[in-house]
């Protein structure tokens, strides 16, 4: 039977390769975004469903579950793919940019691995995975804001990975620490480290698809991904 695989926050790049795997490996894919219209060619190109959803609404995630539900049945993997920005210096940046951010980042990954877990657990199987980068684990000046999200995304799987794993669900984080690619390309800026300087978002996607099949005698909760030439 065929896997059901849900990912939210999709956007051209990371996503993008993700449910493109998934779809090559046979899963039916469910595609979340605030503005559908974008996910036209991705949708054809892969066979996918998408559904508008602001992640930061609890509404719009229970609805997005139930339509899901129907369509395409209880999810096998659920991925969190969304996150919320805010720059500048802690006395410039505007306290409404903060909350919108944190929200994007953190609560969204609640609400979405809330209506992940109550099918997964009524299954008795699943996997939830959470997209981090550098600022998980390391705030850098004038990235406060997104710092604080990543590192409370990190907190909410760390403790769902000890509820849930004895449960029979899998939760994984994914510390993306260093630039991804654009359309398998790099970036202006890192041409002086070599051609590898930027992560390739379909090796990452591997990357997710192995966490997604590890045996559960050997589950991790995170990994860490970066090019050889990036530093710790």
């Amino acid at each position: 039977m065929a896997e059901n695989a849900i990912i939210v926050g999709v956007g051209p790049n990371l996503s993008a390769s993700l449910a493109r795997l998934f779809a090559k490996e046979g899963m039916k894919v469910a595609l979340a975004a605030r503005n559908t219209d974008k996910l036209g060619a991705l949708v054809k190109e892969t066979g996918a469903r998408a559904y508008a959803c602001d992640a930061t609404r609890p509404d719009d995630v229970a609805k997005l579950f139930a339509a899901t539900d129907k369509d395409l049945g209880a999810p096998d993997v659920v991925v969190y793919n969304a996150s919320g920005r805010a720059r500048g210096s802690i006395v410039d940046i505007d306290p409404a940019d903060v909350e919108r951010a944190l929200s994007v980042s953190a609560y969204g990954g609640f609400l979405v691995a809330r209506e992940a877990a109550k099918r997964m657990l009524a299954r008795g199987s699943g996997t939830i995975l959470f997209t981090g980068a550098s600022a998980s684990v390391k705030g850098f000046p004038n990235s406060s804001v997104f710092a604080m999200g990543k590192f409370a995304l990190r907190g909410l799987a760390q403790s769902l990975a000890r509820e849930l794993h004895p449960k029979n669900v899998h939760v994984g984080h994914i510390v993306i620490d260093g630039g991804i690619s654009v359309d398998g390309a790099g970036r202006p800026g890192a041409n002086d480290r070599g051609p590898d300087a930027w992560l390739h978002p379909d090796e990452i996607a591997k990357a997710y698809l192995g966490l997604h099949r590890q045996h559960r005698t050997t589950w991790a909760w995170e990994i860490e991904l970066r090019p050889w030439v990036e530093k710790f």
